[in-house]
């Protein structure tokens, strides 16, 4: 998607040498999947301390029992 937003340069530029990256398109994605990941694992920790997930959950186990059937 193409879109024209004004971004803090400091901060692209930080981004962009800790990430190593060339481009701010390299930089603005690079720190959108970070941000979608670090929800992923914030909401995933929260259903923990809900108790609504297991954290015995073995689901690897679980895998390779429906493979090997």
């Amino acid at each position: 998607m193409r879109t024209n937003i004004v971004l803090n340069d400091e901060l692209v530029n930080e981004v962009m040498r800790l990430a190593n990256v060339k481009t701010k398109q390299e930089a603005v994605d690079l720190a959108l999947q970070q941000f979608v990941a670090h929800r992923k694992q914030r909401r995933i920790l929260e259903l923990i301390s809900q108790n609504l997930i297991d954290p015995d959950y073995d689901y690897r186990a679980v895998r390779d029992e429906q493979r090997s059937r």
